[in-house]
């Protein structure tokens, strides 16, 4: 009787093993080819960046393009320097990081542990709605209402400056670093939190020991992204950052950052022209800044994760 009853279980797990999960399958080779797509357009882009850019920095050398501060373009010859734009991207991306990183991260850490459900859901929705409006009308909320303002509180001449792009970008870059950091505080396991309330620990205290350590991977991520999308923005810092060429000095100086650079000149640039080559460059140094910053953020997480690895 019992070899009766045991006989279907083992032929019915045979035939699950032997099973084609076709479904499975199918699955992972999407998710393969998608991976490998994403790779294939990454060296997609390399290669036009050093196609198109190194002719220019092999015409003007490196250390004079990166460091000389005459962009004459239609001189003859043309003399190519892109330190000005490269300080003015320096600039903007740090306004908007020291403005956007504390009150995206302050935000997250509200929504997530403090506020209750409906309020977080009501806010994070308004927060997100915000990443919504295009580039082209927050420059132009910059342009009509900001703008005014800087001008009359610094005494001016005009109100396109750096300091109005920066505060500009780092409202754009806010609902990502609102929502990525929200997220990854949530995922705290809340066994972690009940442990130390348990051990007698405040709101403050499990929120400063527990949850943001635990989930400073995600809020790293957040914050990167928000840096990528300072350092990558171009319509708003074309239409509020003044478009001066000369070096800025302080931040209420008009100025032209890499991107807005690009976009200004791309439109007068001859096809494969000097010009055309050297705006190419411009953009492969932003693609090695961009690289360079998501190589900080993972050297950053390695040696967070070895820190609690010890503790």
């Amino acid at each position: 009787m019992a070899f009766f009853n045991s006989s279907p279980a083992t032929g019915a797990g045979s035939s699950l093993k032997g099973r084609p999960r076709w479904g499975e399958r199918i699955i992972e080779k999407v998710i393969f080819l998608n991976g490998v797509l994403a790779i294939i357009v990454l060296l997609g882009v390399l290669f036009i960046l050093l196609r198109q850019g190194l002719p220019a920095l092999v015409e003007t050398p490196i250390h004079e393009f990166l460091f000389g501060t005459r962009w004459y373009p239609v001189s003859e010859p043309p003399t190519f320097g892109i330190s000005s734009f490269f300080v003015a991207t320096l600039w903007v991306a740090g306004i908007s990081t020291l403005l956007a990183v504390p009150v995206g991260v302050g935000a997250a850490i509200y929504l997530a542990e403090v506020a209750p459900k409906k309020v977080a859901d009501v806010v994070k929705s308004l927060v997100e709605l915000l990443s919504g409006f295009p580039s082209v009308v927050m420059g132009f909320i910059g342009l009509v209402l900001l703008s005014p303002w800087v001008r009359e509180l610094f005494n001016l001449n005009t109100g396109l400056t750096g300091l109005t792009a920066g505060i500009m970008l780092s409202m754009m870059s806010l609902p990502i670093i609102v929502s990525v950091s929200e997220d990854a505080l949530r995922a705290v396991p809340d066994e972690f939190k009940q442990a130390a309330y348990g051990l007698g620990s405040t709101r403050w205290e499990v929120i400063w020991h527990v949850s943001v350590p635990s989930a400073l991977s995600g809020i790293s991520a957040a914050v990167m992204l928000g840096v990528g999308r300072a350092i990558g923005e171009t319509m708003t810092v074309l239409m509020v950052a003044g478009g001066a060429l000369a070096m800025p000095v302080s931040p209420v100086d008009p100025m032209t950052p890499m991107t807005a650079a690009i976009a200004s000149g791309i439109g007068n640039a001859v096809q494969g022209g000097p010009q055309y080559q050297a705006l190419f460059a411009i953009g492969l140094i932003l693609f090695v800044m961009t690289l360079f910053v998501n190589l900080i953020a993972a050297r950053v997480l390695e040696v967070q994760k070895r820190k609690f690895a010890r503790e």
